[in-house]
């Protein structure tokens, strides 16, 4: 039993009623026990300020930190961000790297490793060889500055640089038996843009249209930009100069691209470090823009993707706000029986006095408290089991509502709603220096039961990762991360496509 310290005897000394004790005229009457003594606990009582942090972690049931090898929380932070892609470690336990794999694949190798044994310990673990392969990858994370060690570096482009060695290594998910495995990278992460350039200065020009693959969306900041929303749409719809075969001259084009293809993953960028030319150095936007835990994607989308994700999105909308509602009816009935209920004891009832006059079919009062108790317990058993069922009943109709071509198309995301299980902070007024912590959903890491009717995905506790310092954090502390001065401020979100269980 792990227990905290009692802080309450520093007040029980100096209150009025602990002196009585120590009056002599007191009397106090002392009387013995009825029954059997309690027995004392098997295993001794040990506080939670006495254990040592991997005792701590396994007590409390949470993931295994990261050793800072010096200036590498960006590397840390992006290790324990990207452990909560679930496509990920099933893709990692069935790699192996080829000679042709090259740097990339030990790199993949060494992820593999890496993650086996964070799950195999409660430890905290040094990343020595992973930080070394990764330098051979990306040999700017080598970079040391006189007197100083190595240098700190950016978490997005740490992230980068991992995410292209998974897809140069090929690391594949194996979804069946009987379907082919598909790419990691190129499936469950990347996404496709549909971007259109229109001549602003001629328009009778014909606009051209170009589909590219996206790994991430970026999030401009401005003066203006409150909403992460907003600022993705910014980014998404861009003036720009290019030269105009109709003018013969540079000329400025209208830029609007739109998403034809989403992930099951998708990664959003906070655009906060940017090149002062003034100054010549890259400096941070700490202006405050709140995210969401749950965005829906339909306005950043193309028309055609659009008609294809509106039935089940709506759909899908309108079945979290029933089963909203049904859970909060039944946690009001459960608090209404629990309140009317009373505790049957063990021992026997007491003889009936003869006074009370007891007579025809009613039951003794104990007797009826023990069967409303008990049908309470049956109500309970069966409102989770008709839940259940309406459950079952509401996915099925949300998968006949899935276009078959986004159901043909795997890895992909085919409500158009994604929830935030991720995300990296970064701390600090610079872009060269500060600290990065990486946060996470628990249930992801832990794989908790959702299918629990009383699920409630708002009440989600999160771990936060400050290297190898590893704590639970509520959601709603979680949501003040969204900037506003030097304190951590998000940087990298995760999110996943929202399933209807």
């Amino acid at each position: 039993m792990v227990q905290t310290r009692s802080k309450i005897w520093p007040y029980i000394h100096g209150n009025w009623w602990y002196d009585l004790f120590k009056i002599t005229s007191t009397r106090i009457t002392v009387l013995p026990a009825t029954g059997e003594l309690p027995k004392p606990p098997e295993q001794p009582v040990v506080f939670l300020e006495d254990l040592t942090d991997g005792d701590a972690s396994s007590s409390l049931r949470l993931p295994v930190g990261l050793v800072n090898l010096g200036n590498t929380c960006y590397m840390n932070s992006t290790l324990q961000c990207l452990r909560t892609i679930p496509e990920l470690e099933i893709a990692l336990r069935r790699f192996t790297a080829t000679p042709q794999s090259g740097p990339n694949g030990m790199l993949t190798t060494e992820l593999r490793r890496l993650y086996e044994a964070m799950s195999q310990t409660t430890d905290k673990m040094i990343p020595a060889i992973f930080l070394q392969k990764l330098r051979v990858v990306a040999p700017q994370f080598a970079e040391q500055r006189p007197g100083q060690g190595y240098a700190q570096q950016d978490a997005e482009e740490c992230l980068g640089s991992i995410l292209t060695a998974m897809r140069d290594s090929h690391l594949k998910v194996h979804t069946s038996d009987d379907s082919p495995p598909a790419e990691l990278v190129e499936k469950y992460i990347m996404g496709e843009m549909t971007t259109e350039h229109l001549c602003d200065e001629a328009p009778e020009e014909t606009s051209t249209v170009s589909v590219s693959a996206f790994l991430k969306l970026d999030c401009n900041i401005n003066i203006t930009t409150n909403y992460m929303q907003t600022g993705i749409k910014e980014s998404l719809d861009q003036k720009i100069e290019k030269h105009s075969p109709t003018l013969g001259r540079t000329a400025t084009y209208s830029q609007k691209s739109r998403i034809s293809r989403l992930p099951s993953n998708l990664i959003v960028h906070m655009v906060r470090f940017w090149w002062r030319q003034d100054i010549n150095k890259k400096a941070k936007i700490m202006r405050k823009v709140k995210f969401p835990f749950e965005l829906d994607v339909l306005d950043f989308v193309t028309e055609d993707l659009k008609r294809k994700l509106l039935p089940v999105n709506a759909r899908l909308k309108e079945i979290e706000n029933d089963r909203h509602e049904r859970r909060k009816v039944r946690k009001r009935t459960r608090k209404i029986n629990t309140s009317s209920s009373v505790v049957v004891p063990s021992a026997p009832a007491p003889p009936v006095s003869p006074t009370v006059t007891v007579g025809g079919n009613e039951a003794p009062e104990g007797v009826e408290r023990m069967s409303e108790t008990i049908h309470d317990t049956v109500m309970s058993s069966d409102a989770d089991a008709d839940e259940r069922d309406i459950r079952a009943r509401e996915t099925s109709e949300l998968e006949a509502l899935i276009d078959p071509e986004l159901r043909a198309d795997i890895g992909s995301n085919v409500t158009g709603i994604y929830e935030l299980v991720g995300m990296i902070t970064h701390k600090g007024a610079s872009a060269d220096s500060g600290h990065y912590i990486a946060f996470a959903r628990a249930d992801v890491l832990d794989s908790r039961d959702e299918l629990n009717p009383d699920y409630d995905r708002d009440m989600d506790q999160w771990v936060r990762f400050d290297d190898d310092k590893v704590s639970p954090i509520p959601a709603e502390k979680v949501a003040a991360l969204d900037g506003g001065g030097e304190d951590s401020a998000a940087y990298i979100l995760l999110y996943r496509s929202k399933k209807a269980i």
